[in-house]
């Protein structure tokens, strides 16, 4: 599913126009997003949790030279399933 077919799904199950579904549904991602940026963890009830994980740095090989590489340390965002979730899934 892209984004766009999530806006025309809440606008077709809320009845609201399109304009407005992307607002909310807009509002919904960058609200995620500026929770994970500041260190924080969004949990939405029955659904799941969106959190922040860090990756340490470390020492890789380039496959193609066999030249030693420095991997920088990284902030990811990672994703835990609900109960709730877990269950319509299955």
């Amino acid at each position: 599913m892209k984004k766009i077919d999530l806006i025309a799904a809440v606008s077709a199950s809320s009845e609201l126009s399109k304009a407005n579904a992307t607002q909310v549904v807009e509002g919904i991602l960058n609200t995620i997003s500026s929770t994970l940026s500041s260190g924080g963890e969004a949990r939405i009830s029955g659904f799941g949790t969106f959190s922040v994980s860090t990756r340490k740095a470390s020492i890789g090989r380039n496959p193609r030279t066999g030249e030693t590489i420095h991997i920088p340390k990284i902030r990811q965002p990672k994703f835990k399933a609900g109960k709730v979730l877990k269950g319509v899934v299955n």
